[in-house]
């Protein structure tokens, strides 16, 4: 017998009349809502009814239940079927065999490469973009404000800090995607243009490429690192190499925007957990690009060394989709993680990530949702995440 029939026989053998209402709502919830509910005060009207298998985040187990949201987008009550109360006048989303849990967060995106509404509707609630021209940048990022309606919260870093002529400028990020830095007294001066701009973070590039492209020296790095953090700002290196790892290491970086692509020597694998640097795993980009294998490896290294991975798909490149990717959730999982890891690692660890506020990965009764409903639990099905149901962030409500 599938899950929601047996979840479905639980209600109306434990629930009587009041389980039957309820999946007849749920059904008539599903079929009324549609599209994005406005996002002033009370466009939630009651609030929201939730019902199905609820995992609140982090190490919690889910559990046969209901979240009860309020007019104001804020959780008022998580509880097992068996403190079932419905109240009166709210829209019921869900039923049997529905998964409710935190929306992803993907710690590594390229919004000019991707839609951020097809990222929201697709059950992603944050997302971190790694690269940009300052106007572009300054449009996108959230803030400490509400997101604008259709879009999930966005970080941002600004342009790629690299080398006069280094990647990614004579590249894809050739139109003020990246702001070259010559000397340590030029790094500290772009470092505080960037952050006037609004940046959430600092990214700098070390990649030499196959051409051999200019990177930045380990004097300026750390020149950049030492601005940034005076601003308050982390930095995120793109550093795929051992020597380039290296690099960013000494210079003080606070995490790895993908996971690198050359095999990591044991030491520098621990050197990377000593450090409690994180690393954003983007490793089905890898895959699709036929340099996948030695990431895998790398990232199975550095979770077994205490690294933690965050969930980002580096959206814009070879092979990735807005939204929730299966697949690299799957990447993920197989580092050792295993599926209930990888989640974690997508919601919990990425909302973590330097640069994301208003959000947590997690669903406290209390705080301010960021959930979605999926039609399938994705721990035994990661591909119902490519059609979730709902997505409820920000006060409103989105019904794909």
């Amino acid at each position: 017998m599938s899950g929601s029939r047996r979840l479905g026989e639980l209600w109306r053998n434990r629930l009587g009349k009041a389980g039957q209402d309820i999946l007849e709502r749920a059904r008539t919830g599903l079929r009324m809502a549609g599209g994005e509910r406005s996002s002033s005060s009370g466009d939630l009207g009651r609030g929201i009814f939730l019902v199905g298998s609820v995992w609140p985040g982090g190490d919690a187990e889910p559990f046969e239940g209901t979240v009860v949201i309020d007019g104001r987008g804020v959780i008022d009550r998580m509880a097992p079927l068996s403190a079932l109360s419905l109240p009166a006048d709210i829209t019921v989303l869900g039923g049997p065999g529905y998964w409710i849990g935190p929306g992803v967060v993907d710690a590594h995106v390229h919004l000019a490469f991707g839609s951020a509404a097809a990222c929201l509707a697709g059950g992603v609630v944050g997302v971190r973009d790694l690269g940009a021209p300052p106007a572009l940048a300054r449009q996108w990022r959230t803030g400490h404000r509400r997101p604008a309606p259709g879009r999930p919260f966005t970080a941002v870093a600004g342009p790629v800090l690299t080398a006069p002529r280094g990647y990614p400028s004579r590249t894809w990020g050739r139109e003020r995607y990246a702001a070259p830095v010559g000397s340590a007294g030029q790094a500290r001066q772009v470092v505080q243009r960037v952050a006037a701009d609004g940046a959430d973070l600092i990214k700098i590039a070390l990649e030499p490429g196959l051409v051999g492209w200019p990177v930045p020296s380990p004097a300026i790095v750390r020149a950049v690192v030492q601005a940034a953090h005076a601003a308050g700002l982390s930095v995120v290196a793109h550093a795929l190499q051992v020597d380039m790892v290296r690099r960013a290491l000494d210079g003080g970086v606070d995490e790895l925007a993908h996971t690198p692509t050359e095999r990591l020597p044991e030491q520098l694998v621990d050197r990377i957990a000593e450090a409690g640097i994180g690393v954003v795993s983007t490793l089905q980009t890898f895959f699709s690009a036929g340099s996948g294998r030695s990431a895998a490896d790398n990232a199975t290294a550095l979770h077994r060394a205490g690294v933690r991975l965050r969930y980002g798909t580096d959206l814009g490149n070879e092979g990735t989709r807005p939204g929730v990717d299966p697949r690299e959730l799957d990447r993920l999982a197989d580092t050792g993680l295993g599926r209930s890891g990888a989640l974690r690692a997508a919601t919990e660890y990425s909302a973590g990530a330097p640069g994301i506020r208003r959000r947590t990965g997690l669903l406290r009764v209390g705080e301010p949702v960021a959930l979605v409903l999926l039609p399938a639990n994705p721990l035994a099905e990661p591909g119902a995440w490519r059609s979730p149901t709902a997505v409820l962030a920000d006060g409103r409500l989105i019904v794909t």
